[in-house]
């Protein structure tokens, strides 16, 4: 890296590259970060923030000894110090964030009030999540503020890594609920994010959002709203961008704690199904009309060219032309 570079300019440029780490990848980023920044000092100092921020953006699952579940690392159970809450679990924990190794399990302490509603959320979710995603994690949080507003939000995570053909991807969710106990209405709010990876001489990167929910459980309805938004990134010799986003609102029906957990996993099951579904099909679409009118498929003869004989001409040639 330039040695011009002021140490901000140096660590931005490295706090990036860190912070958009394709998924299954940071390692890779990070060693060719530190090639190109040739300083472990820096690096050290400075590249922990970074690596702490892109975990809890990405939602990085991870094992705490004691538990049948896994727990994501977010924003919402950060509780400063390198440590972090199990909601499912309600214990505490350290956690390296360059290793993404756990240590220090001890015992937490939960919202007492929201504690109802969310083990019956966290319970639905569970069930939602494991029927839906291969490999998905979901953390459900809860908390009450002093005015006695009921905060509870869902986090999952789900991916998929194939390094040996070439490509990776993430799932990543969040949806929000605040209400008081008196109400009967909520408004339901999420973020929804997809995040692909392929690589051979190529890069699709696909990026989505977002959701949220807040309600009052004396009220009978409440409207859910959400953003959608998708970013792929392609290029084979070339560079193409998608970026497409969608506003979505639907009304949550309030009842009791089971009731209303059922309601809210049905509302993220047809939104979820559907982006789902239009993103294979756009890609499908794309695949089969926008990346081949970037280039001809076959050359002008229809016949693809057999690389392998015409080295084989070449060298036939050479030796022509020494006997």
């Amino acid at each position: 890296m330039s040695q011009s570079l002021s140490k901000q300019e140096k660590m931005r440029i490295v706090s990036n590259f860190i912070l958009l780490s394709p998924p299954g990848e940071f390692n890779e980023v990070f060693n060719d970060v530190r090639g190109l920044l040739r300083d472990d000092n820096l690096l050290k100092e400075e590249v922990g923030l970074a690596t702490a921020q892109h975990n809890k953006e990405q939602f990085i699952p991870c094992k705490i000894e004691g538990s049948d579940k896994k727990v994501l690392i977010t924003e919402h159970g950060d509780k400063g110090g390198g440590k972090f809450y199990d909601p499912h679990t309600k214990q505490t924990f350290k956690y390296d964030h360059l290793r993404k190794v756990t240590s220090d399990v001890k015992s937490g302490k939960s919202d007492q009030v929201s504690e109802p509603w969310r083990s019956a959320l966290e319970m639905a979710l569970f069930t939602y999540t494991e029927n839906h995603f291969s490999k998905g994690t979901t953390s459900v949080y809860g908390s009450t503020s002093p005015d006695g507003t009921i905060t509870l939000i869902s986090c999952t995570e789900s991916h998929e890594f194939n390094a040996k053909n070439y490509w990776n991807g993430r799932w990543r969710s969040q949806w929000s609920t605040s209400f008081k106990p008196s109400q009967k209405t909520a408004e339901l709010s999420g973020i929804l994010k997809i995040q692909v990876h392929y690589y051979e001489e190529g890069n699709v990167q696909l990026v989505s959002s977002q959701w949220s929910t807040s309600f009052k459980p004396s009220q009978k309805t409440a409207e859910l709203s959400g953003i959608l938004k998708i970013q792929v990134h392609y290029y084979e010799e070339g560079n193409v961008q998608l970026v497409s986003s969608k506003e979505v609102k639907e009304t949550l029906d309030i009842t009791n704690e089971a009731d209303t957990a059922k309601a809210f996993c049905q509302l993220v099951l047809n939104a979820e199904s559907e982006y789902q579904t239009a993103t294979a099909e756009n890609y499908q679409t794309m695949s089969n009309t926008t990346f081949k009118a970037l280039r001809r498929a076959l050359p002008i003869t229809k016949a693809k060219i057999d690389w392998a004989k015409i080295a084989g001409f070449n060298i036939g040639r050479e030796l022509k032309k020494t006997a």
